[in-house]
C-alpha cells in the first residue's frame, strides 16, 4: 500500500508539473498553494495571490494541497524540480511541511507564508498573517459583551495541527479562562474546519445536554455554518453562533440574524501582500523591512459589517 501511494504522488508530482505554464527565462513564475480549494477561504485566497501576481506581471503555477500535506509536499517538489523563482504558501500543516519548505530554502528559492507560519523552518523569507490569537480573543471579548452575566459555551476548534486552529483556540481561552466561574465551555472538540462536520459534532454535542448552550463558537465559519443547522433542526433559538472568517454566506447569516458574528481576518490583504513581498524580492532583492506581518484581526456583526472584505460578494 505505500508502495501504491508513493507512486500515486509522483504522478500527481508530475501531472502538477505538466500542467504549469512553460517558464521563460526573463519572466518570473512563482508558486501559489493553498491547503484545499475545497475550502471557500482558500479560493478567496487563491483568487488574491493570482490577482496580485497579474498585476506584478508573473507567472502563477497554482497548487491546491487537497487537504493533504503529502500532495501539497509533493507539489512544493515539482516546483523546486522545475526551478520556479518563488514560492508562496498556506501550508496544509505546518509541521507536516517543514522538510518540503526546507528543500526549497536549501535550493535558493525564497518561500513566503501566508496565513499560517513555519517558524522551525530557517530562512523562510516572510510570513504574512493574521495574529489568530487576537482572532480568537476578539470572540472571547464578544461573548464577554453579549453576555455580562456569563454564559454555557460550546467551542468548536478547528483542524488539528493547523496554527490558525491553535492560536483561535488559545486566544479564546486567553479570556474566558480568566472568568472561568462565569463563562463555562461544557464541550469542545475539532470539527476539522469543515461544514459537515461541525453540523455532526454540534449535533452530538447538543443531544447530551439537558440545557442548550447560550453560545457556540466555531474557528472558522464553516464549522460556525455546520453548527447554525444543527440549531435550527432542534428549533432551538436564542444561541449565539460566532464564526471566523467573514465568508460571504456567513456575512449574509450575520446580515440576516443566523450567525451572531464572524472575525474578519482579512485574507485576501494577507495573500496580495506576501505576493507583493515575495515579487520585490525575485525582482529587486529587497529584504522584507518585517519578517513577520500580523493583521489585527476584528469582530463582525450586524453593526459594522461594512467593514468586510467580501461584503461585495453577498447575496
Amino acid at each position: 500500500m505505500r508502495k501504491f501511494a508513493r507512486i500515486m504522488l509522483a504522478a500527481s508530482a508530475l501531472a502538477f508539473a505538466s500542467q504549469a505554464p512553460a517558464m521563460a527565462q526573463d519572466k518570473v513564475t512563482i508558486l501559489a498553494s493553498v491547503p484545499g480549494l475545497t475550502f471557500p477561504f482558500f479560493v478567496h485566497m487563491m483568487n488574491a495571490f493570482k490577482a496580485e501576481a497579474a498585476n506584478l506581471g508573473v507567472e502563477v503555477i497554482e497548487s491546491d494541497g487537497q487537504v493533504s500535506s503529502p500532495k501539497q509536499t509533493a507539489d512544493i517538489e515539482a516546483a523546486i524540480a522545475r526551478g520556479v523563482n518563488g514560492i508562496v504558501i498556506s501550508p496544509n500543516e505546518v509541521d507536516a511541511m517543514a522538510p518540503a519548505l526546507q528543500q526549497a530554502v536549501d535550493a535558493s528559492i525564497p518561500v513566503v507564508t501566508v496565513d499560517r507560519r513555519v517558524a522551525q523552518v530557517d530562512g523562510i523569507l516572510a510570513h504574512v498573517g493574521a495574529d489568530n490569537v487576537k482572532g480568537g480573543e476578539a470572540q472571547g471579548e464578544l461573548i464577554m459583551k453579549l453576555f455580562p452575566d456569563g454564559a454555557t459555551i460550546v467551542n468548536l476548534q478547528g483542524q488539528s495541527g493547523a496554527s490558525p486552529a491553535i492560536d483561535r483556540n488559545k486566544g479564546l481561552h486567553n479570556v474566558l479562562d480568566q472568568h472561568a466561574d462565569k463563562y463555562k465551555i461544557v464541550f469542545e472538540q475539532t470539527a476539522g474546519f469543515d461544514r459537515a462536520r461541525g453540523l455532526s459534532v454540534t449535533e452530538a454535542a447538543l443531544a447530551g445536554m439537558a440545557e442548550p448552550p447560550q453560545v457556540i463558537v466555531a474557528a472558522n465559519d464553516d464549522m460556525a455554518l455546520g453548527a447554525m443547522e444543527a440549531v435550527k433542526a432542534r428549533n432551538l433559538s436564542g444561541i449565539a453562533i460566532i464564526g471566523f472568517d467573514a465568508l460571504p454566506e456567513a456575512l449574509a447569516q450575520v446580515r440576516d440574524g443566523g450567525l451572531t458574528a464572524t472575525i474578519e481576518q482579512f485574507p485576501g490583504k494577507q495573500s496580495a501582500t506576501g505576493v507583493q513581498i515575495l515579487v520585490d524580492y525575485i525582482k529587486n532583492k529587497k529584504e522584507p523591512a518585517e519578517k513577520l506581518t500580523l493583521l489585527t484581526p476584528v469582530a463582525v456583526t450586524k453593526d459594522n459589517l461594512d467593514i468586510a472584505e467580501r461584503l461585495g460578494e453577498v447575496k
